[in-house]
């Protein structure tokens, strides 16, 4: 039953974050105004905005003007809805699979966005961070490198002081790993390799996740960027100096990890 719950909801959030998806890149409110066709601009009934549903009646059209709905619309909605299943199945309602849903709605807007926009927008990336920081507040992580940073200096703090010191050292650590990569690539080559909302995207993830979640994203995502990324590449015959899509790589990586990873 609660598996059911966390489907049916992660529809109506998958909808929203189409919401999100389209408008952040563009500096748009994703408040006001309700949802509207991007081709008419006509506002959208509640009708015809109810998730997946709504996309197969109207057999991907706009009622008043008949252009195309971009199948994202229905994939990021489907996608999110298995993902909240997922997530309820293995942590059930509390505050740590609540953690867990909100940190794959940011990875999940993150990876569309930078799949199609090539941006990462700061209100996820660092909004997200600070949200990453209050929750390892609320919802301890597992002891990690912040137990050992804390006896090392002596200390004996509470579980939440602890969560605290591993969720910042995965967000600096993390951070930090990946522009030294960035640097690194810059002076070698003289071209930027990727740019700064890949480290902002790391803080996120490294506020969520700690340290061990930081680096193991970072080491999935390198290699399905390397995989998927030459494949890419290969069939679409693009040239080696193609700036590939990092964010979405991260994002893959890091839902992956929080989803299934033991």
């Amino acid at each position: 039953m609660i598996v059911l719950a966390a489907f049916l909801l992660g529809l109506l959030i998958g909808s929203f974050l189409n919401v999100c998806i389209h408008r952040l890149p563009r500096d748009e409110s994703v408040v006001r105004p309700g949802s509207r066709c991007p081709e008419c601009g006509l506002p959208i009934r509640w009708y015809d905005n109810i998730p997946l549903l709504s996309f197969v009646l109207l057999r991907g059209r706009c009622r008043e003007c008949e252009a195309p709905i971009p199948w994202r619309y229905p994939v990021v909605e489907a996608v999110t809805a298995a993902l909240f299943a997922v997530v309820a199945s293995r942590y059930g309602p509390t505050l740590e699979g609540g953690r867990t849903a909100v940190f794959v709605c940011l990875m999940l807007i993150l990876a569309v966005v930078d799949l199609t926009d090539r941006i990462l927008p700061d209100p996820i990336t660092l909004g997200g961070a600070v949200a990453g920081l209050v929750f390892s507040a609320a919802a301890p992580l597992r002891p990690g490198v912040g137990a050992f940073l804390a006896a090392l200096a002596g200390l004996e703090p509470g579980p939440r002081a602890t969560s605290l010191i591993e969720s910042a050292a995965g967000a600096a650590v993390g951070a930090g790993a990946l522009y030294l990569v960035s640097e690194t690539y810059f002076r070698l080559r003289l071209r930027e390799g990727m740019g700064l909302g890949d480290v902002k995207m790391m803080v996120l993830i490294g506020s969520f996740q700690g340290l061990a979640g930081a680096f193991w994203t970072l080491m999935l995502a390198s290699v399905l960027g390397a995989v998927l990324g030459v494949l890419f590449i290969l069939i679409f015959r693009k040239g080696m100096a193609y700036e590939l899509p990092f964010g979405t790589f991260l994002s893959a990586a890091a839902i992956l990890i929080v989803v299934w990873a033991p």
